[in-house]
């Protein structure tokens, strides 16, 4: 990390914040494709000084339509996609369990932002999870993120979800790029 933003961290959702989402799955990098701006939000937030990390929910696997190989390999890409811009994903932390197998790693439970915490040595206050569910806002404040960002590029209505819960994410931005607008934005760093 750099001076800048040293010790700050973001965690990024992955479908629906970086990538299209899919009501079947994205089950191949073949299916794999970027939203609008994902890619230069990732490299600015980088440039910034932020750790980048990946905390997603990926119950294709559980579900038998994909193991954890493909999914692996789906990660690297990823990873080499955002590196060849300029940018970095420092880690990514996944759920491949079946939603019905009850696991403490499967958002909204907090276990994925947890184990970063345990293994990077993390301020979670110091901390931003921007996601595209109610799940994902959720998870960063029973986390304890500093800061949650909703975005709008998802498949559901997640504002309306967190609002029948009583949360609600210090900001929604239309996407991953008007997020870290807003977030850099706050920080004193030119967006």
């Amino acid at each position: 990390m750099g001076a800048d933003g040293a010790g700050y961290t973001v965690f990024l959702d992955r479908d629906g914040v970086i990538n299209r989402d899919s009501p079947d799955y994205v089950t191949s990098w073949d299916q794999f494709v970027f939203l609008p701006g994902s890619l230069e939000a990732i490299v600015r937030l980088t440039r910034a000084g932020m750790a980048v990390m990946l905390i997603t929910n990926q119950s294709a696997v559980g579900r038998g339509m994909m193991d954890v190989a493909t999914l692996e390999d789906m990660h690297r890409n990823l990873r080499q996609a955002v590196e060849r811009q300029g940018g970095r994903i420092d880690a990514v932390f996944y759920c491949p369990h079946h939603p019905d197998e009850g696991c403490d790693c499967r958002k909204p439970k907090p276990g994925l932002i947890l184990e970063a915490r345990r293994q990077y040595n993390l301020d979670l206050a110091a901390s931003t999870m921007i996601g595209d569910s109610a799940r994902d806002i959720e998870c960063g404040i029973r986390a304890g993120c500093g800061r949650t960002i909703l975005v709008r590029t998802g498949l559901h209505d997640a504002q309306a979800q967190l609002t029948t819960k009583g949360l609600h994410p210090d900001r929604v931005a239309a996407d991953l790029a008007a997020a870290v607008d807003w977030l850099l934005g706050t920080m004193g760093k030119t967006p």
